[in-house]
């Protein structure tokens, strides 16, 4: 299936100059939506993976989906103060300032084998800011997965030694 179809392009948004690869067309169309869900679960069953860390927010719409089809636990990541329990955080930086991620302390066990999972990979930041956590977690990661990539910012290229993945390269 050419998922490309599904992913909307909005010209300045969410500021003039971006171009935002919106992913609502795919989300409302249920074969392309099941689709996308099988095709991330798929190339990593049989790895192991015992939680999927959902990155803040449209990571989530994935992440409890893919961890269902792995027999994993689900384990949300998100932006500072949204966590009801101790947190452990990560910094990172932005193409202007910083931001910053945080996931509950007791959310994996050491050597948990982690996939981490968000809708979009551009300059690959919040995911090795998630990678990250999971690793002072004593977390295991050993891949990543995304609907879309934009390849031309190279984000793969900061997440070293992992499997990652993704659906649709523009």
């Amino acid at each position: 299936m050419d998922l490309r179809r599904f992913i909307r392009d909005v010209p300045d948004f969410p500021k003039k100059g971006v171009v935002f690869k919106d992913i609502t067309p795919l989300l409302q169309d249920k074969e392309a939506l099941r689709y996308a869900l099988d095709h991330l679960a798929a190339h990593f069953k049989g790895k192991g993976i015992t939680k999927v860390i959902g990155i803040e927010s449209r990571g989530y719409i994935f992440a409890p989906a893919i961890a269902v089809s792995l027999g994993a636990g689900f384990v949300p990541v998100r932006k500072p103060g949204k966590l009801p329990w101790k947190t452990a955080a990560e910094e990172y930086s932005l193409e202007y300032g910083t931001d910053r991620l945080e996931i509950h302390v007791d959310a994996l066990a050491a050597g948990e084998k982690v996939l981490v999972v968000d809708d979009l990979l551009a300059t690959g930041g919040t995911a090795a800011a998630a990678c990250r956590l999971a690793e002072r977690l004593k977390g295991d990661v050993v891949g990543a997965g995304f609907l879309v990539e934009l390849t031309f910012l190279e984000g793969r290229s900061r997440l070293p030694n992992l499997d990652v993945v993704s659906l649709i390269q523009f």
